[in-house]
């Protein structure tokens, strides 16, 4: 597949083409996954209010009473649309990472490793609270630490 950027300076949003000879399946299942990519913020609900938060403030998001809650960094909790593995193929995946199949977590919240428990992680968090990986997710999570 070629790939070309081409900078365009009157234009006020990025914008993108897919040219193909024909239309596929996974040319269609390409052109969702790109318009699902994080653009820096998350639609997000605290009682009757509505935010659109910034993904680079959040420590975690959580499943948790069949709903999805974001954790900002100042500690606030707000209600999400979205389901988990929704939220996985949206945000970027260099930055947020599943643990468990609970939880996705902010790599660059977290500041400090437990890898000393049998087959799993302990994470501690830029906010002081922990969180565990589940044995399933390690490999994954080590991979995109770089461990």
């Amino acid at each position: 597949m070629d790939v070309e950027i081409r900078v365009t300076p009157d234009r006020d949003t990025p914008g993108l083409v897919l040219e193909v000879p024909a239309l596929t399946p996974q040319m269609e299942a390409l052109a969702q996954r790109l318009a699902r990519l994080d653009d820096g913020t998350l639609p997000s609900f605290q009682g009757d209010r509505t935010f659109l938060l910034e993904t680079a403030s959040l420590v975690c998001l959580y499943a948790q009473d069949k709903g999805v809650y974001a954790r900002s960094e100042t500690g606030e909790v707000y209600a999400l649309r979205l389901r988990l593995y929704e939220l996985e193929e949206r945000l970027d995946s260099h930055t947020f990472v599943r643990i468990s199949h609970s939880e996705i977590v902010n790599l660059k919240q977290i500041t400090a490793l437990d890898l000393t428990l049998s087959g799993t992680i302990k994470m501690t968090l830029r906010d002081g609270s922990a969180c565990f990986a589940s044995r399933r997710y390690v490999k994954k999570i080590k991979q995109a630490l770089g461990l």
